[in-house]
């Protein structure tokens, strides 16, 4: 039998061709035409893998979820994670998945859903904080508290939004700013730099927060 002269369509290629397509334009830029166009087929056999649009979607969101490493997470039995360095491993590698498919982020930001990959990884945050000796509704907002911070680095750049010209910055209306048409030069030190020193923030102020539960005071 003679061998087709393009890949047999899957759930696979039909994944990376939207991520592709989402990376490059953004959410807006997917329909099934579009992605049939772009893999040679005809509309109607998307639909022999996913029923909709938004099941292509929950699919490539999931796809980046699923590259967020969670193996700080796994204890042998009997022994605490060490929460605090597993929560700034985590932060890294999530943002880092992020931040390599921003445009995939709002889609995200609307929760794990149905998706595999996502709902491991809240399976992995809580369980993870409440065998570290957190109560279960700190472990709830500890999950999104992170989640917040880590989607909202992952949207945009501080540093991108100034421009380069000093002329926007008359130190008469900006005394403070005269050095500001410089960071869009310097950006992925700043962005990466000031998400780097709120997690290091937030996983300190947690750390207070664990040391008064232990304590035996109240922490709401």
């Amino acid at each position: 039998m003679a061998r087709p002269r393009k890949p047999l369509l899957s759930r696979d290629r039909i994944v990376t061709a939207a991520l592709a397509l989402v990376d490059a334009e953004g959410l807006a830029a997917v329909s099934t035409r579009r992605l049939a166009a772009e893999l040679g087929v005809s509309g109607p056999s998307l639909y022999n893998h996913f029923r909709t649009k938004d099941e292509i979607l929950d699919a490539v969101a999931d796809t980046v979820v699923g590259q967020v490493d969670l193996s700080m997470f796994a204890t042998a039995d009997g022994d605490r994670p060490d929460w605090p360095e597993a929560l700034l491993a985590w932060g890294r590698s999530y943002r880092a998945a992020l931040t390599a498919h921003p445009n995939i982020v709002p889609f995200l930001a609307q929760g794990p859903g149905r998706r595999p990959a996502g709902l491991r990884q809240a399976d992995a945050v809580f369980g993870g904080m409440v065998e570290a000796g957190w109560p279960p509704a700190h472990a709830t907002r500890i999950g999104a508290m992170m989640r917040y911070f880590v989607a909202g680095s992952a949207l945009g750049s501080f540093a991108r939004g100034f421009v380069g010209d000093p002329g926007v910055y008359d130190p008469a209306d900006y005394p403070h700013l005269g050095q500001a048409h410089l960071l869009p030069e310097h950006q992925r030190r700043v962005d990466e730099g000031a998400f780097e020193a709120g997690l290091r923030a937030l996983v300190d102020g947690l750390a207070l927060q664990y040391q008064r539960l232990r304590d035996g005071e109240p922490v709401t």
